[in-house]
């Protein structure tokens, strides 16, 4: 059984030292262009020091309607280059495989936020969305593709394509909010195309060693878990893509559809992976939750909540496999000093419970 600390080997590009990734967390740190400020420099920066074998960015949004909350990272231009340029670079310094998670808000994208309709794969009336023409869903397409060959051209590693929550890759994925009578449409085979268009192209445009990894959710958002299953495998299988995100919401519940079993990770643990690496998000919060994880049988663990909380969390683990992390709710001079900017602590204070004062 792989243990935390055991190197990972990819089938394409550079190696994790070891199993700990830095989840893609919203932060709301960069400036309204998408370019990369100081304070998102920083906090990401600092993780990497902190010892995590894989650094992640924030979802960063390939099209300038695609945003989806102020501050984000952005990747749709050619201006983002030297900003990302100069946070591969300071990963790498740090010996952690630096990776852009690629995003498209879709419905979710706020219109106040973005100056126009937010766009979908369907009308959808409680957002006030616009169906995409079929000409517009291969420009998003050729866009997630050309996002990738920018982050290759800034020195990353590799790609994470956001399919998850509910965002505009989800939002094809899902019967309710994709109605099309097009290619993109109907059956699983249409919905989920517009992935492994996407993948495809990726591999074509970009050089042979480059990582491309796929985040998933397999609830919520009107996401069925054997059609979630069914993709993961394939994905998978073929060996198109490098590692596997499912974000479990929590890596210990329960399917909340009937007849999966006891464990949601077991329907994902369960299947035939080929090559590729398969691992999970969701409350891991402490070295136990993260070795149980490990015991199910995944390949890596994500962490989020736990590396806002100690930008070192793996450097403490291998000091110290029990050591005991920080309860919520903490300060605001806490949140400082583990690198958030005042605008991710204001972010932070809607989590209930989690910074103390007004809102915790």
């Amino acid at each position: 059984m792989a243990r935390l600390l055991d190197p990972l080997v990819f089938s394409r590009g550079p190696e994790m030292k070891n199993r700990f990734m830095l989840a893609p967390l919203t932060n709301s740190q960069s400036f309204e262009d998408g370019t990369l400020s100081p304070e998102e420099l920083h906090w990401l920066v600092m993780r990497a020091v902190g010892g995590f074998g894989l650094t992640m960015t924030c979802a960063a949004h390939v099209q300038p309607n695609g945003k989806g909350f102020s501050g984000q990272l952005g990747i749709w231009s050619d201006k983002h280059i030297e900003g990302l340029t100069r946070l591969s670079n300071a990963i790498h310094k740090r010996s952690s495989v630096a990776i852009v998670q690629l995003h498209h808000a879709g419905m979710r994208s706020p219109p106040d936020i973005i100056g126009e309709v937010p766009v979908c794969p369907s009308v959808d009336m409680e957002t006030g969305s616009r169906a995409l023409e079929t000409s517009e869903v291969h420009d998003v397409v050729t866009d997630f593709v050309e996002a990738a060959y920018r982050a290759q051209i800034s020195g990353f590693d590799g790609v994470e394509l956001h399919g998850a929550h509910g965002y505009l890759l989800c939002q094809f994925f899902s019967a309710e909010t994709n109605r099309r009578q097009d290619e993109f449409g109907g059956g699983i085979e249409g919905r989920y195309r517009i992935l492994f268009e996407i993948i495809r192209g990726i591999r074509e445009r970009c050089r042979p060693d480059f990582q491309v990894g796929v985040r998933l959710s397999p609830e919520r958002f009107g996401m069925k878990l054997a059609e979630t299953m069914q993709v993961a495998e394939l994905l998978m299988i073929t060996g198109d893509i490098d590692f596997l995100d499912m974000s479990l919401w929590d890596v210990f519940k329960e399917p909340a559809e009937r007849g999966f079993g006891e464990s949601l990770i077991e329907c994902f643990t369960c299947l035939e992976r080929g090559n590729t690496k398969l691992g999970v998000a969701g409350q891991i919060q402490t070295p136990e939750h993260a070795e149980r994880v490990m015991d199910q049988g995944v390949d890596w663990v994500m962490l989020g909540r736990a590396a806002i909380l100690h930008h070192d969390f793996p450097n403490r683990y291998k000091a110290n496999t029990r050591f005991e992390p920080v309860t919520v709710p903490v300060s605001r001079s806490y949140l400082e000093a583990e690198g958030l900017s005042e605008a991710f602590i204001q972010y932070m204070e809607g989590w209930e419970g989690f910074v103390e004062g007004e809102h915790g």
